[in-house]
């Protein structure tokens, strides 16, 4: 595959250059694609790992180009890309299970050098498969994974079938979901699934959580969801959120009434449950150590931004104010005592620019790694949002951007010089 250059100049920039509170430095970086051609090449959300522990392999999907909601037959290969050996692809697999958003929830397993998981259908049945890239043997899992625990001992599961009605483009098509007539099933909601033994049961339905008032009132006569999964940094609690509607999205137009969320955290076999974010608002989140999660919300008489919370507490405290001042993608870059926030912006309104930053929390700097366009064509559920990820060791951030010839495509840039 020939793969493009598209690179800028490099100027290096230390931690000595952060002095002022509040300020944004901008500088240029290399930005190297990592992949090329006349395919659509991304990775996905922002909170799975998507670089091997050594830092030598990246993961990726590959589709043909298209502007509408995936269906079994748009099959997206998997594949593995060689980061020091010109950026070679090499396809182990396919899925037909997939969204734009998160893809097929592609990622490595942790810890592991050689092991991978994804998630495709079998039999008119969501599953996932775990492959080894070194000998080609897969492993297939009885349920599909929402997110992995960092102990790489359980996944946590949700209903994607339930998810595509609720929020089309973060579940998939191809098999129906027979609780599409109820609000609120007991049935059905988080699962969890031993890795090992592949024993799995479910730890928290959506009847149970639905039952749970909001600010006072009871929110139990509407349409209710799981969605986004991630485990605390000791495996030992989750975050889930739980969202619900006033009525079904239309099945032919897919509009409907807007979704309200909270977020809840609870431990690993789902029990002690805590609502941590009562506010209705919660949107991107990360766990910053084991007690704590920044998330953008809007609690209730505050502003919206990002704000820190301590679990199974009403603690929180605004984090970025006046420089991360729009919601996006936030992630903890590793290796760095949680100093830098890596995070990305959504389009502008008048240039549809998407801006790459990181942000240093103990000085308030905003370091801008770049800003990217987004042609108005990728938009709605098959936008390509820039879900930035780091490496395993905090050096190289990736992004998924559509800003060079109009297709989606995979980027590096060595943030080292700032990060170290």
């Amino acid at each position: 595959m020939h793969r493009r250059k598209f690179v800028r100049t490099a100027t290096a920039l230390g931690l000595a250059s952060l002095t002022r509170a509040g300020s944004v430095l901008t500088t240029e970086f290399n930005v190297i694609p990592i992949t090329g051609g006349d395919r659509q090449h991304w990775f996905g959300y922002y909170d799975k790992w998507q670089i091997d522990p050594t830092g030598r392999y990246a993961l990726g999907m590959e589709v043909d180009l298209f502007f509408h909601s995936p269906q079994p037959e748009n099959k997206v290969n998997i594949g593995v890309i060689d980061l020091e050996n010109n950026f070679e692809w090499r396809q182990i697999g396919e899925s037909h299970a997939w969204g734009w958003q998160q893809g097929c929830m592609l990622q490595w397993i942790p810890g592991s050098s050689d092991q991978v998981i994804w998630n495709d259908i079998i039999d008119g049945k969501f599953i996932s498969k775990l492959h080894n890239i070194s000998s080609g043997k897969e492993r297939i899992l009885p349920l599909p994974v929402y997110t992995l625990s960092p102990d790489g001992t359980y996944a946590l599961s949700a209903d994607f079938n339930r998810i595509q009605n609720m929020r089309p483009g973060y579940g998939y098509a191809g098999v129906p979901d027979p609780y599409a007539s109820e609000q609120a099933p007991e049935e059905i909601g988080i699962y969890k699934l031993d890795l090992q033994t592949l024993n799995h049961e479910l730890i928290i339905s959506l009847a149970e959580v639905s039952k749970i008032p909001h600010l006072g009132t009871s929110v139990a006569n509407n349409w209710h969801y799981f969605n986004h999964f991630l485990a605390s940094p000791d495996s030992e609690r989750f975050i889930f959120l739980h969202r619900w509607r006033a009525a079904m999205l239309d099945p032919v137009t897919k509009k409907g009434p807007g979704f309200v969320t909270r977020m809840f955290t609870a431990d690993k076999n789902g029990k002690d449950l805590y609502m941590l974010d009562p506010s209705g608002f919660t949107s991107h989140f990360i766990w910053r150590d084991p007690e704590h999660i920044c998330a953008w919300t809007k609690p209730v008489g505050q502003k919206e931004a990002f704000y820190l919370f301590r679990d199974k507490t009403t603690a929180f405290e605004i984090v970025g104010d006046n420089v991360m001042k729009v919601n996006g993608h936030n992630t903890y870059v590793p290796h760095t005592n949680q100093e830098w926030i890596l995070n990305d912006t959504y389009p502008s309104n008048g240039g549809r620019l998407q801006t790459l930053y990181l942000y240093h929390v103990p000085t308030g700097q905003r370091v801008v790694l770049g800003n990217f366009f987004e042609p108005e064509n990728f938009s709605g559920e098959w936008r390509c949002d820039l879900h930035p990820r780091c490496n395993q060791d905090g050096t190289k951030v990736f992004f998924d951007s559509t800003h060079e010839g109009g297709l989606r495509q995979m980027y590096m840039i060595d943030i080292s010089g700032v990060v170290r």
